[in-house]
């Protein structure tokens, strides 16, 4: 059975989607991560919007919330809105 996934923030940069990934990876926590970039727009809603975004199951969105707000903390990036 395939869980839903639901989006769990919007990702700053290519760096800190990188980080996130390599985190959850470690901890075997399944997740998802979008980019928004576009070839036909050359990243102009990257620009708008944030670099991309995270998504998972339910039962990991307070898990991720808290790295996310761990990574940003370390790396002085905007809280999750």
């Amino acid at each position: 059975m395939k869980e839903d996934y639901k989006k769990v923030a919007t990702l700053e940069n290519e760096i800190e989607a990188r980080l996130l990934d390599s985190i959850l990876d470690e901890r075997n926590i399944p997740h998802l991560i979008t980019s928004y970039y576009d070839t036909a727009y050359d990243g102009l809603y990257q620009t708008q919007k944030g670099w991309g975004h995270i998504s998972a199951p339910d039962l990991y969105l307070k898990e991720i919330r808290e790295i996310i707000s761990i990574v940003r903390e370390e790396f002085h990036y905007p809280d999750i809105e």
